[in-house]
């Protein structure tokens, strides 16, 4: 399902400031895996997250997902294999969309999209039926912008958003640090 071979990440080579962030790192995980990563501060983490999602490139080694090397592959690319959830609320959604309109860019993560209708009816009342389970009251709010909503209501729907494609791999960075 997951497979990360010999990677190595070093921001800054070269440089006073060089940090070996990741060393010969080797993990597989396989389906329904649920892995807890810990260490402290600059540990690698986040970096190791970031490496999977193709937000920085690897120095060295592979990352295979569900079978196909995706170590060369953009961001926007993994998209299909993944959902993701960061510490911070605000980076899971766009501010100045409206909820339903976040949770239709969610629904169509890693596909193509024409010009055509953002929303239909069909999908409202499915978004409202995914909302309503979260009982925070947001299933009556699918037109307000996502910036209106406190830092645990946005990260619950950045959850939920994560989700709704099913993803082979959820990433999660310290996700219910802004919920109560």
């Amino acid at each position: 399902m997951l497979e990360i071979k010999n990677v190595y990440k070093t921001f800054n080579p070269g440089t006073i400031n060089e940090k070996k962030a990741l060393n010969g790192l080797d993990l597989t995980l396989n389906n329904g895996d649920f892995v807890t990563v810990i260490g402290g501060n600059g540990a690698g983490k986040s970096t190791m997250l970031n490496m999977i999602a193709g937000v920085y490139p690897v120095d060295s080694g592979s990352i295979i997902i569900d079978g196909e090397d995706v170590t060369r592959l953009p961001e926007h690319k993994r998209a299909k294999y993944l959902g993701r959830v960061f510490q911070d609320p605000m980076m899971g959604t766009a501010a100045d969309m409206w909820i339903e309109e976040n949770m239709a860019l969610a629904s169509r993560r890693g596909q193509r999209r024409g010009l055509k209708w953002a929303i239909n009816k069909s999908e409202r009342e499915d978004f409202k039926k995914m909302l309503s389970e979260l009982d925070l009251g947001l299933e009556d709010r699918l037109s307000a912008k996502v910036g209106l909503l406190s830092g645990g209501q946005r990260q619950a729907l950045t959850l939920l958003m994560a989700v709704m494609k099913k993803p082979k791999l959820l990433l999660l960075d310290e996700h219910t640090a802004a919920l109560d």
